[in-house]
């Protein structure tokens, strides 16, 4: 084996979010759907999970993040890494904001009302199974609905946080699409780690009705940067902060505001044995119960900022910014 092979689906943020990031490395791969080679991914993978990159050698490797960061060892150039300390950090919170907030949005939209749900079931249905006749895809993707449709407490979708979740996506279209108005990327030039991760998401979200909707009527240059960042080239350098900040610190806040005190709240829940937990976002009440693999998420990027905030001026921004007070917390 001479190329990577990357084994996912169009309809995973996080397949699509590994492919982005192979193509902008130029890194010699082939894109395998898994519903045609499900014997093959059995064989590497550990956990049922995609996606799944299996390197030149044989090893099988998960979960996209720890994914990116050893290859980006393997391959540096072109970095995906701004030299300024701030930039690089806020490129690490962007990317868990999109891999956990940006997913929490994604997934309600796509599960929560019937178009949607009847729209996702029919394209995984027919990617796990390409060559059955419709009869028998449209069979599987009513088992596919059923199933999904039950899943929103994993990420804390339900009629009662139905509101708030969509408030959340109009929040963060808000801030974006103005920051994207005169830049290909989120960081200027060139793409970043935190486009990887929070524009797959918004990719996923252009592939389902209701969101598609919204995406293609009120924001033109999010819905271009997400389909950019499909097979994202560099076209430039990356800003300064100076430049950035104007649009990108408005963002920041509202992570400061929304997602960490969910993630934060959401890992003492975990650690507490709690099944529900409570918090207060934007002056309403949040409630879900806990998410297993974000809080592991939380501590990667708690360990992160104590590293990067021994510069001066990261403690000073994410003081700034609000954003400190969740990176320091004990869990």
């Amino acid at each position: 084996m001479s190329a990577y092979l990357l084994y996912g689906a169009e309809m995973s943020p996080y397949s699509v979010k590994l492919r982005a990031y192979l193509r902008f490395k130029t890194i010699d791969h082939e894109w395998r759907n898994r519903g045609d080679y499900e014997d093959e991914f059995k064989q590497y993978a550990k956990l049922p999970i995609i996606p799944l990159l299996v390197s030149p050698d044989g090893e099988g490797l998960q979960d996209s993040t720890p994914v990116i960061e050893t290859l980006e060892a393997l391959y540096p150039e072109p970095s995906i890494t701004p030299a300024d300390a701030r930039l690089a950090f806020i490129s690490a919170l962007i990317e868990e904001y999109g891999d956990e907030w940006g997913n929490k949005i994604m997934f309600h939209f796509r599960w929560h009302d019937e178009t949607d749900q009847m729209s996702a079931a029919y394209i995984l249905a027919r990617s796990f199974t390409p060559d059955l006749d419709a009869a028998s895809v449209k069979k599987n993707s009513e088992m596919i609905r059923a199933h999904m449709t039950k899943r929103g407490h994993f990420v804390g979708s339900s009629d009662q946080t139905a509101p708030l979740i969509e408030s959340y996506f109009f929040d963060m279209m808000k801030l974006l699409e103005p920051h994207l108005q005169n830049r290909s990327y989120l960081m200027g030039g060139t793409p970043c780690l935190g486009d990887f991760g929070l524009a797959a998401q918004i990719y996923e979200m252009a592939l389902d009705p209701t969101l598609a909707g919204h995406l293609r009527a009120r924001y033109p240059n999010i819905l271009a940067w997400c389909y950019r960042m499909q097979d994202p080239v560099s076209r430039g350098d990356f800003e300064t902060w100076q430049e950035l900040q104007e649009t990108l610190e408005p963002l920041l806040i509202n992570i400061a505001q929304y997602f960490l005190p969910w993630s934060l709240a959401n890992a003492k829940a975990l650690k507490a044995g709690q099944s529900e937990f409570s918090v207060e976002l934007g002056e309403q009440n949040y409630i879900q119960g806990p998410q297993k693999y974000h809080a592991k998420s939380l501590i990667a990027l708690q360990k992160k900022y104590q590293f990067a905030s021994e510069d001066a001026e990261v403690a000073l921004l994410m003081k700034s910014c609000g954003i400190e007070p969740y990176l320091t917390a004990t869990i």
